[in-house]
């Protein structure tokens, strides 16, 4: 199974161009409605808050997310979003063997999914754990990503 989050994820560049228009009209509407008593206006201090608390949350939240379980080895990739066509910014990628595949868990929050992988290691005792950003994966695609990471677990301890 092979997919990916682009097209759940094309409205964030949107957003980010929003977030600047809010700052920009912000700036103009306090430098015209200046008072001679009063030094800062602070009216435009909420939603300058709010886009900036957007902003940093699309920021934090704001990742590609491809998932391949195709043949002998499961890819996981995750990219970040603003800048992704020219530099691989926040990219993160693992390749593993099916076989080495211990335990998974998708962790839900309300506003925020991220996806754990735990897998052995010849090199470190024990399991290693990797955690992936899936905020933007639809819930059909995290199911089915579920069930495919299931079958593999599956298979990994019927062979042991």
């Amino acid at each position: 199974m092979k997919f990916n989050n682009k097209k759940e994820t094309s409205f964030v560049p949107s957003i980010y161009i929003i977030i600047v228009a809010v700052f920009i009209t912000n700036a103009f509407a306090s430098l015209e409605t200046k008072y001679d008593d009063v030094p800062f206006n602070y009216s435009s201090l909420i939603p300058n808050a709010i886009a900036v608390a957007v902003g940093i949350y699309i920021f934090i939240v704001g990742k590609s997310f491809d998932f391949d379980s195709d043949g002998e080895t499961l890819n996981f990739k995750s990219n970040g979003l603003l800048i992704s066509q020219f530099m691989h910014y926040r990219e993160k990628r693992t390749e593993i063997p099916k076989s080495k595949l211990q335990d998974f868990r998708v962790e839900n929050y309300l506003l925020y999914k991220r996806l754990h992988i735990y897998i052995t290691s010849r090199n470190k005792i024990g399991y290693r754990h990797y955690k992936y950003n899936i905020t933007f994966l639809t819930g059909k695609k995290t199911r089915a990503m579920k069930v495919s990471l299931a079958k593999v677990l599956e298979k990994n301890r019927a062979r042991a």
